[in-house]
């Protein structure tokens, strides 16, 4: 274990919390009205507690819900295919097909992981942060050996960490401080040194408090886990762990971000006036309707009829002198019919916000395919800067940490995904919908053709703009013809006089990468 100075790490880890500080109240607020369930800032365990004893109008708490399971839905589905590596740029096509097979294969093996770790899970509590805060954090682990899968992933609440920016705009610092218990200590850090501990003792041990860092240094990523010294039981802080990442093991990423700030901004924020409006407007709501429900009462204190030791209940008999008025009910100076207007527009502006009414399921089943690529590309416009972000923060991390984790089992050969020889392709539907938006201006340039006439339309190559299409809206290679059978087919047409253009033979490209694209075989795969 290389010498780590405690002070400097606990001396930044404290000086990154002075400055995530300036949020907490802000944090406070959004999850108190819009994730109540969800605790993130205080690290305090309450189980049981009721949450929701403040909050009348639950509008925000089931849009962020919904647009958390639909960021999981369209980003990272655990149904569907959502990444697969795909020959890259620089790949001839002889290269890129003899490594089809063996590139699949890595997809399959690496996805396998996925849906067999807890991956889903804990995906979906990081979009619930990153709906209410705009910030969350994803710690991905390797697991033990003899699991089912080699993933294993942890949402951390931001109470824990605090970040620092680095200089490509990134999140790549993080520092945590967690309290564990006795044995979650030794179970996390088996070789440390154990803390004292009296096993016949019957009150419950006493949490023990670390501190973790990830920080950037010559193209990697330096661990050091630390146990503070914040009980005076030993004289300075112990090293537990240290060593280095190929990827960082946090994985941090944000919804938007303002110039200058370092932590993100989420719809929850933008909308909070309109979400304690309404809840305000829904609390006067059910008070003027308990006024409503059981009157405001007067009555003259004439020795037999005394108000104050009166309850108003079915049945009761309430006596009166005889030719008292009794009991009489005060008016209500108005009505309160304005409220449903207010509150109907509040909550517009809420699920609009959320993206209630433009993520969800369309009311139309049978959407026409103008209709879906309508749609997509409306999604598009919606979470452009925000799926870029989140493609850069998220996605693209997590696929190179996997990579590495599998790499270094030897699962899978190494591979250099710089997009050269090899890529990563997004599958999700979101992802989908980019590459439907340059589909359906294809299709509309293909109709404004078909007007100017045959000769026009004899300038587009049919085979060359299905597998094109076909791409855009990810079919299936199995169901197109191989293009080599294609083009053979259209020179056999040409010499009978059909119109047909044979595709020109593609130039060699140099591969510059870590692993050679070759046939399945030289993988280890049966073919």
């Amino acid at each position: 274990m290389t010498e780590v100075n405690t002070t400097h790490v606990v001396r930044r880890y404290k000086k990154a919390m002075e400055q995530r500080s300036k949020w907490d109240e802000l944090w406070r607020e959004c999850y108190a009205y819009a994730l109540p369930q969800h605790d993130g800032i205080s690290q305090s365990s309450s189980s049981g507690v009721n949450k929701t004893a403040s909050l009348f109008d639950g509008t925000a708490p089931d849009g962020v819900d919904q647009l958390a399971s639909s960021l999981l839905g369209e980003l990272t589905p655990p149904w569907g295919q959502w990444f697969s590596l795909t020959a890259g740029s620089e790949a001839s096509a002889e290269a890129a097909a003899e490594a089809a097979k063996a590139l699949e294969f890595v997809s399959e093996t690496v996805r396998g992981h996925f849906e067999r770790s807890n991956f889903s899970i804990e995906m979906h509590q990081c979009f619930l942060d990153l709906v209410t805060v705009g910030t969350a954090c994803l710690l991905f682990e390797e697991a033990p050996a003899g699991e089912s899968s080699a993933f294993h992933f942890t949402a951390i609440p931001l109470g824990q960490v605090a970040f620092e920016e680095g200089q490509g705009g990134r999140l790549d610092t993080t520092y945590r401080r967690s309290e564990l218990s006795h044995d979650a200590f030794i179970q996390r850090f088996p070789d440390a040194t154990r803390p004292n501990h009296d096993e016949t003792s019957v009150s419950e041990p006493q949490e023990i408090s670390v501190i973790e860092s990830v920080v950037p240094q010559d193209g990697r990523f330096k661990y050091t886990a630390i146990r503070e010294n914040n009980s005076g039981q030993q004289p300075e802080n112990i090293v537990l762990a240290s060593g280095t990442f190929s990827q960082s093991p946090f994985i941090n990423f944000r919804w938007l971000k303002a110039p200058g700030e370092i932590y993100g901004r989420s719809p929850v924020m933008k909308s909070l006036p309109d979400i304690k409006t309404a809840n305000k407007v829904v609390e006067l709501v059910l008070k003027n309707a308990s006024i409503a429900v059981t009157g405001i009462w007067q009555a003259d204190d004439d020795g037999v009829l005394n108000p104050a030791t009166i309850r108003l209940a079915p049945g009761t008999i309430i006596p009166k002198a005889v030719g008292s008025q009794g009991l009489s009910p005060l008016a209500a100076p108005g009505s309160f019919d304005v409220s449903e207007l207010v509150l109907t527009d509040l909550r517009n502006r809420i699920r609009s916000a959320l993206l209630i009414d433009r993520l969800g399921q369309p009311n139309s089943p049978n959407m026409t395919a103008t209709e879906v690529l309508e749609r997509s590309a409306e999604i598009t416009r919606l979470l452009g800067a925000t799926y870029g972000r989140l493609q850069s923060e998220l996605l693209v991390p997590l696929m190179h940490r996997a990579l590495s984790v599998l790499s270094r089992r030897g699962e899978i050969p190494t591979i250099n995904l710089d997009g050269r020889a090899i890529a990563m392709t997004w599958r999700s539907p979101l992802a989908k919908s980019y590459t439907r938006h340059e589909a359906r201006e294809a299709i509309h340039w293909m109709d404004t053709i078909r007007v100017l006439g045959p000769e026009a339309m004899a300038q587009i190559d049919p085979v060359s703009a299905v597998h094109w299409l076909a791409k855009a809206f990810d079919i299936p290679e199995s169901l197109l013809r191989p293009l080599a059978t294609v083009s053979e087919t259209v020179i056999s047409m040409e010499s009978e006089d059909h119109i047909g253009v044979a595709p020109a033979p593609l130039e060699e490209s140099p591969l510059p990468m870590n692993v050679d694209l070759r046939p399945t075989a030289d993988l280890g795969v049966a073919s």
